[in-house]
């Protein structure tokens, strides 16, 4: 193995991720409260005869296990970039409030407006983390230092605060909306069909093939500012773009799934310890291990309390709070 080049074991990684991806895609399919054969899972599609089985593993299973490896890449990704334009090893979609103002526009629509399209969802989600990301910037740009870590992760933890409290007030005074929303606000893949991943795939295909095409960009614009610049980088024009893609991914999770926490956090650094600091490892590896993590999260949601299932997004909370004290300790230690 000592002989075997960086390079080739970083391929070898991959190819070991996406066969551990599709592996418990199957089981997804195949665990749950309802148990269901290998074989029955197989003869859904070759010999489908419309028994319950079948109709669950066509209508639920196989939709929320695409959705599933499709959100936990996405959040994976948008988190491994945040963290690289920021150059804040806290940041991510849900730290920042970038989810919390995709779930306002959602929950406002709902409310006021009964809106129930699935577009509409869709473009809702983007408009809300676009204005999220903008005003956090924003934020922590103010001030004689300019843009630093601690500003950005105060200024994202202040508006995701304020939008989760108006969204939640929001709820209280709407109880058809509170029925209807509440679980979804908890962040889970249970339930969501097929049509729905359909709606957002294009603008999350965009975000996931963006940002490994930006991903040579991104490695030298993480040596700092003034390199970037020396070296003929235009930063504000690739930072732009980046935060697009940080939109087109957390915007469209969250027009799915919900606001599931901690994931865009968790596996950036992950793919860091395992694939090192080159972002055109890091970002692939970002799509995979988030694909793992929210997979098993889902599978592991379904037995925890059965008969009934916990929200992914619960499950996501309860693995990523304690990787996210540890970061914030060790940083801050470090000042």
């Amino acid at each position: 193995m000592t002989n075997i080049k960086p390079v080739t074991l970083r391929w070898i990684g991959v190819a070991f991720g996406i066969v551990a991806v599709i592996i418990l895609m199957a089981l997804s399919v195949v665990y749950g409260l309802t148990s269901i054969s290998w074989e029955t899972a197989w003869q859904s599609f070759t010999k489908f005869n419309g028994s319950n089985e079948h109709i669950i593993v066509r209508e639920n299973r196989v939709p929320r296990a695409l959705i599933g490896a499709t959100v936990g890449a996405s959040l994976g990704v948008a988190g491994a970039l945040m963290q690289a334009i920021t150059r804040n090893p806290l940041a991510s979609p849900s730290i920042l409030g970038v989810n919390a103002g995709a779930s306002f526009m959602i929950v406002i629509a709902v409310t006021f407006f009964s809106v129930s399209s699935l577009t509409a969802f869709s473009w809702l989600a983007f408009l809300g983390a676009a204005i999220a990301s903008v005003v956090v910037y924003t934020l922590g740009s103010l001030g004689r230092e300019g843009l630093t870590p601690m500003k950005l992760t105060l200024a994202g933890a202040a508006i995701a605060a304020m939008f989760s409290s108006l969204t939640q007030g929001m709820l209280v005074l709407n109880e058809k909306a509170l029925e209807d929303v509440l679980f979804w606000l908890a962040g889970s893949v249970e339930g969501r069909s097929l049509a729905i991943l359909v709606s957002v795939l294009p603008y999350i295909s965009v975000g996931l093939i963006g940002s490994i095409l930006i991903s040579g960009k991104i490695n030298t614009l993480v040596m700092g500012e003034d390199v970037a610049v020396g070296l003929g980088q235009r930063t504000l024009l690739v930072k732009m773009i980046a935060a697009l893609f940080i939109v087109f991914l957390a915007g469209g999770s969250v027009a799915i799934a919900g606001p599931i926490s901690l994931v865009g956090i968790v596996v950036p650094h992950l793919a860091r310890y395992v694939a090192g600091y080159d972002y055109r490892w890091v970002v692939p590896y970002s799509a995979i291990l988030g694909a793992i993590l929210l997979l098993s999260a889902d599978i592991a949601a379904r037995f925890v309390i059965m008969p009934l299932e916990a929200p992914v997004g619960v499950l996501t909370a309860v693995i990523g709070a304690p990787f996210f004290i540890y970061i914030a300790r060790r940083e801050f230690n470090q000042l």
